[in-house]
């Protein structure tokens, strides 16, 4: 299908239901038991086991993918679009791997802006590639260890030396890693056989400077692998999604767009999303008066949630809140914690498994927290001076409530005029 064609079911209402047309399928358009006969009996296995049905994104891509073409899938956080990616190019190395196909190199390629993301994906990608060997070993059938790694800046040389020495079959990077190693000739070797490329928050790369390095990346990619690769887009926020799917794609042989199948069941996620001025007058108030009564609205919305995840605009005033939130909550402590790009891969995870694991009250982090990681239960989004942008204030505020049917609590903090500007347009 061209791309920026829909077919009539692919956008889904809010609940998940209806489409665009009014006719409720509710997901009869492919039921669980076609879907299964797509995958190997012991992969399908496990993903009943472990999620029962299928979301609106996995039964419309899934499909597609199957058929090796390229998608672009645009659902709503918590819908499940990672899965909806990955679940086939798995499903493919372990049905390679039990013919004795699968060697020591690359076959899956997933990209995306973040290493905080990447990390997260490397962990989250542990239990299907254990459960599904043992939905195999059950049923007697003997696969082979599909192995997943990440390499980023944040990769050392040992791990790196080794990683070229024996591939994984599931490579996660970022944009500039895979520059590197495409100009590495013992690796380049290693993703001649590259199947499938997911580019994950696609949206974050379609505009900039790092959108037209990774689309060099890929064509050069493109010109190692005997075949078409699969190119698999996944967002929450991307629009128009016409330019989107070029922007994945890329141009072909003939010059002209390559196909893209294009998976949009964006639903609209409920927002409660408010604008705090600290101070009754931004315009006489001492900029230190501000920042004071800031501080002390942020600890007690703290104190009224569970989980708060505060975002800056840069790591100054990320190092700068997180430090004054503890000291100034010293009478009744708050946990108050630290994130963003500079800070070492070590002390980032630290932060990264506190969150998800309840052990900080808070969490002030610049835009490395604002993508696709799961950041676990988060109950209030605050935004310290304007986002700058709409789309990045919707990311950074559909980090709470990250169910699909949750609702995301926001409050973005105004400093001046021009705050409250900007703010007002979210």
């Amino acid at each position: 299908m061209p791309v920026g064609k829909t077919e009539p079911y692919n956008r889904w209402s809010q609940e998940g239901r209806e489409m665009r047309e009014g006719e409720c399928i509710e997901r009869k358009l492919l039921g669980s038991s076609s879907l299964s006969s797509l995958f190997e009996p012991y992969v399908w296995a496990w993903f009943e086991e472990a999620f029962g049905k299928p979301s609106p994104p996995q039964v419309a891509s899934w499909p597609k993918i199957a058929k090796a073409k390229n998608t672009l899938i645009f659902s709503p956080t918590g819908s499940g679009k990672t899965l909806a990616a990955f679940l086939w190019c798995l499903n493919e190395l372990f049905r390679m791997g039990s013919k004795g196909e699968l060697k020591d190199s690359v076959y899956v390629l997933y990209v995306s802006p973040l290493k905080a993301l990447n990390n997260d994906i490397q962990k989250n990608l542990v239990e299907p590639l254990r459960g599904i060997r043992e939905h195999a070993q059950r049923m007697g059938i003997d696969v082979p260890d599909v192995r997943s790694l990440v390499r980023t800046g944040d990769t050392t040389t040992k791990e790196r030396a080794e990683m070229a020495r024996h591939p994984p079959h599931v490579l996660i990077t970022t944009p500039e890693s895979l520059f590197i190693i495409l100009s590495t000739q013992k690796f380049r070797e290693a993703l001649r056989t590259v199947r499938y490329v997911i580019v994950d928050e696609i949206h974050a790369m379609s505009d900039n400077k790092r959108g037209v390095h990774l689309s060099l990346s890929l064509e050069r990619l493109q010109c190692l692998v005997k075949g078409d690769i699969v190119r698999i887009g996944l967002s929450a926020t991307q629009r128009p999604l016409d330019e989107i799917a070029r922007f994945l794609v890329g141009i072909g042989d003939a010059n002209e767009p390559r196909e893209c199948e294009i998976v949009d069941v964006g639903a609209r996620k409920n927002l409660n999303v408010k604008v705090v001025s600290p101070v009754d007058n931004l315009v006489e108030t001492h900029f230190d008066a501000i920042w004071g009564s800031v501080y002390d609205r942020l600890i007690t919305m703290i104190k009224e949630h569970g989980t708060t995840l505060i975002f800056t605009n840069s790591r100054y005033k990320t190092e700068r809140i997180a430090l004054r939130l503890n000291e100034l909550s010293a009478d009744e402590p708050v946990a108050v914690g630290a994130h963003h790009g500079s800070m070492s891969k070590g002390a980032r995870l630290q932060m990264e498994d506190m969150l998800k694991d309840g052990k900080l009250d808070a969490l002030v982090a610049t835009s490395s927290l604002e993508l696709g990681i799961d950041v676990g239960s988060i109950d209030l989004v605050c935004q310290i001076q304007s986002p700058k942008s709409v789309s990045k204030g919707l990311q950074r505020i559909g980090r709470a409530g990250h169910l699909l049917d949750a609702t995301s609590e926001g409050r973005l903090f105004v400093m001046d005029r021009d705050d409250l500007v900007e703010s007002a347009v979210l």
